[in-house]
C-alpha cells in the first residue's frame, strides 16, 4: 500500500489539538493544495475564508452547535460555495448573464467540497489533523452576519486543523460500511430489509437493529440541529429561486 492510500485509509477526525501553531509555510501549501483541486470548467466556484480573528473563531464555535474546540484550533477555514464572483465578472464585462439559479449552487458545492478535501489530504501529509464542521450550514442569519456573506454565497464546508494529541492519534477510526453496500454496479438498487441490517451490523453490535436505529434517528436525523440545518439551507436556496 502506497503512502497516499495509507493516509486516506487512516485519516480520521481530530478534535483535540496540542497548543502549537501551524507554520505559515505549511498553511500556504495547504491552501494552494485546495486551489489545485478539480473544478468545473476551471471556474473554482468557491471562496475560502481564513478565520484568524480569535473573537470570530469563538463566535463560530458557539453558532456551530457550541463546540469549544473550534475556538482553540490553530487554523480554521470556511469554504464558501461562491456563485457571486462569476456573476459579477459577467456584469463587469458587459455580458447579459441570467441570475444564478438552483443548479448553480449544486455545482459550486461540489467544487467547494473537492477543494476542502484537498486541504484535508495536504494537512494529513504534514501530520496535521482536521475535522469537518457541518454545523456551519446552520443558523443562517447569524453565520451571514458574522462572515459578511452576500447573496449567492453559501458556507458549504468548515474545517478546523491542528496538531492532534496522542490520545486523538490512538483513538480508533469508526468502521465504514462494507463495499457491497456502498458500490452498486451500473444502476441504483434499493436494498431490502436483510441487506439494510447487514449494512449497519457493525453499528449495533451491542444492541438490536431497531433500538440502534431509533436512538441514532433521534440523535441525528430528527435532532434540533438537523432541523435547523434544513431550515437554514432552505433560506440560502431562496436566493436562487
Amino acid at each position: 500500500m502506497n503512502e497516499i492510500i495509507k493516509s486516506l485509509y487512516n485519516r480520521k477526525s481530530m478534535r483535540v489539538y496540542e497548543e502549537k501553531s501551524i507554520p505559515q509555510e505549511m498553511k500556504k501549501v495547504i491552501l494552494e493544495a485546495a486551489a489545485q483541486a478539480p473544478t468545473a470548467g476551471c471556474q473554482q466556484l468557491y471562496t475560502i475564508l481564513d478565520i484568524t480573528d480569535e473573537e470570530l473563531k469563538k463566535a463560530l464555535s458557539e453558532t456551530c452547535d457550541y463546540q469549544p474546540f473550534i475556538a482553540k484550533a490553530p487554523m480554521v477555514l470556511v469554504f464558501c460555495a461562491d456563485c457571486k464572483k462569476w456573476y459579477d465578472a459577467y456584469l463587469e464585462a458587459g455580458c447579459e448573464p441570467r441570475k444564478p439559479g438552483i443548479g448553480d449552487p449544486m455545482l459550486a458545492v461540489t467544487d467547494t467540497a473537492i477543494a476542502a478535501q484537498n486541504a484535508v489530504v495536504a494537512a494529513e501529509s504534514f501530520g496535521i489533523g482536521s475535522c469537518y464542521i457541518g454545523d456551519i450550514m446552520e443558523n443562517y442569519e447569524k453565520q451571514r452576519r458574522l462572515l459578511n456573506l452576500p447573496n449567492y454565497v453559501f458556507p458549504a464546508v468548515m474545517l478546523v486543523f491542528g496538531w492532534p494529541t496522542q490520545q486523538q492519534k490512538n483513538r480508533s477510526k469508526p468502521q465504514r460500511c462494507a463495499q457491497e453496500h456502498i458500490v452498486h454496479e451500473n444502476t441504483y438498487r434499493s436494498m431490502d430489509d436483510t441487506e439494510l441490517r447487514e449494512m449497519l451490523s457493525h453499528q449495533y453490535k451491542n444492541s438490536t437493529f431497531e433500538d440502534w436505529c431509533k436512538a441514532f434517528c433521534k440523535r441525528k436525523y430528527n435532532s434540533d440541529f438537523s432541523k435547523e440545518m434544513t431550515r437554514s439551507v432552505g433560506e440560502y436556496l431562496k436566493q436562487f429561486e
